[in-house]
């Protein structure tokens, strides 16, 4: 009879450990649902604002336009060379940045390596054949929205009378009136590549790559008409 109850005594105090250690493991996933309650949900982003850009045909202003080419040379080192005295216009429709235009030529008398000897060589009929043909020009023939304050831009590159499509992507820095000028204002940066090859440029390819790197960055001001310039010469003599 003791026996009995010594075994009864030993399996109730079993079953009061199991079921303990039960509700323990029941337990648990509150806590961990309280940790993740108290866990701050990670904020969006806010969008940025849309830059407004007054319409009208603005000049690049070569002082403030860099237009940046960048290769690697034997997989070491990847220098850069900026096509410099840059000029054009950017035709912006408001109403439809679509139907917005660029036009920009780039003297390649400008053409800088921050190397005199390899300026030499980037001139000669080995690449640009800058005595032959001293111009490349870039003109649009499409601008597609891409986010705010983005577009892609299409257009025809053409150096040496070759002319090949080249993408490029296009954000809008910032626009108003220049705190100088006091004449509408906007500039841009842009990315993009190109195929030296496709332009006669494939010396030392692909030893030296073949794809180039183009980064582009400017400040346009609109053209001064008889509207613009009468207010803007008006303060000036103020001063």
């Amino acid at each position: 009879m003791n026996r009995k109850i010594f075994n009864t005594t030993v399996l109730s105090a079993a079953l009061v450990v199991a079921l303990g250690a039960c509700r323990q493991e029941g337990a648990a996933p509150p806590v961990a649902d309280a940790a993740a309650a108290t866990t701050p949900a990670v904020q969006a982003e806010p969008a940025k604002p849309a830059i407004a850009v007054a319409s009208g045909t603005y000049k690049l202003d070569p002082a403030h336009t860099m237009v940046l080419a960048q290769w690697s040379h034997l997989g070491f080192s990847n220098p850069t060379a900026n096509f410099g005295d840059t000029s054009g216009t950017i035709t912006w429709d408001a109403a439809n940045p679509t139907a917005s235009k660029v036009e920009v030529t780039i003297p390649l008398s400008g053409l800088r390596s921050f190397s005199d000897d390899f300026n030499k060589h980037l001139s000669s009929a080995d690449f640009f054949d800058v005595a032959k043909f001293p111009e490349a020009s870039f003109k649009s023939t499409s601008v597609t929205a891409a986010g705010a304050n983005k577009y892609t831009v299409v257009g025809d590159l053409t150096i040496k009378n070759i002319t090949k499509p080249v993408t490029l992507d296009v954000t809008v820095n910032g626009a108003g009136e220049h705190p100088m000028a006091k004449l509408q204002a906007v500039g841009f940066d842009a990315t993009g590549t190109v195929k030296r090859s496709d332009y006669g440029l494939d010396m030392a390819a692909p030893m030296v790559s073949d794809e180039v790197k183009l980064r582009i960055t400017t400040e346009a001001m609109i053209e001064a008409t008889a509207d613009t310039a009468a207010p803007a010469a008006a303060e000036a003599e103020a001063k």
